[in-house]
């Protein structure tokens, strides 16, 4: 079983919108919906679960009616932190499915991670036990502890960044958040399932994201977005190719 857990439950502070960022409309759809139908039509997912907050679970039930996301098993709302909403959408997953079922963790407002890359998670769990998507940095990173002063410089071609999905086993996934919880019940400093398991120490692979799969935070990403669907159409429409493995 593969499962798509799709977590919407952001205020979209940073965006400055009237409403949440991931329910802004995007040629012609919520970003939310552009997510959702990802998954929906991937052959590999069996299964999407969805966080949102919990004044707009009834909107969200309409959407996936009106966009016929028959994929789409459980809409629950969102905890007090993110790790909090992955943890409930965790915990609901386990009644119904083995706990060998591989999930998938993604953001609801990266709506244009690519279908190998959905693959590529999948296969990745399967070899490794785990996958976390990531691409290369194209600049270079500075680690700071005062924000004022450079404290080391790692070298570019060491440095990468993580993105979503980040896959796993439902059984592995839970028994590391419960072991974190134990200690650190807030997640501090938790910001992603990655983090919560290199601090157990656990082994973590890595596979290629595609350049595309931009999180849509701030009103300069929705521009990027806009551009990338429309690159999309263009290639649809008058076979533009694609060389950024934004497809």
């Amino acid at each position: 079983m593969n499962i798509a857990m799709i977590f919407a439950g952001g205020k979209g502070v940073r965006m400055g919108s009237g409403i949440p960022k991931q329910f802004l409309e995007i040629h012609g759809k919520p970003v939310l919906v552009h997510t959702l139908e990802l998954f929906q039509e991937h052959d590999m997912i069996d299964k999407i679960y969805i966080s949102v907050l919990e004044e707009y679970i009834p909107k969200t039930r309409k959407l996936v009616k009106r966009y016929d996301l028959d994929k789409v098993v459980s809409i629950i709302p969102g905890g007090a932190t993110a790790q909090d909403s992955i943890y409930n959408v965790l915990k609901d997953a386990e009644k119904d499915n083995p706990g060998d079922s591989i999930v998938l963790l993604h953001d609801g407002v990266r709506p244009f991670v690519s279908y190998d890359t959905i693959r590529q998670n999948i296969e990745g769990v399967r070899e490794h036990g785990n996958a976390i998507t990531c691409t290369s940095c194209y600049e270079t990173i500075l680690l700071s502890q005062s924000g004022e002063e450079v404290d080391s410089v790692p070298y570019r071609k060491n440095t990468f960044a993580a993105q979503a999905p980040q896959s796993f086993y439902l059984k592995d996934v839970i028994a590391a958040h419960d072991e974190i919880r134990k200690t650190n019940p807030t997640y501090e400093d938790m910001v992603d399932n990655c983090t919560i398991m290199k601090t157990l120490g656990k082994e973590v692979h890595m596979i290629p994201g595609n350049r595309g799969n931009i999180k849509v935070t701030t009103p300069e990403d929705v521009y990027m977005f806009r551009a990338l669907l429309n690159y999309k159409e263009n290639e649809q429409t008058f076979g533009i190719g694609l060389t950024n493995g934004i497809r």
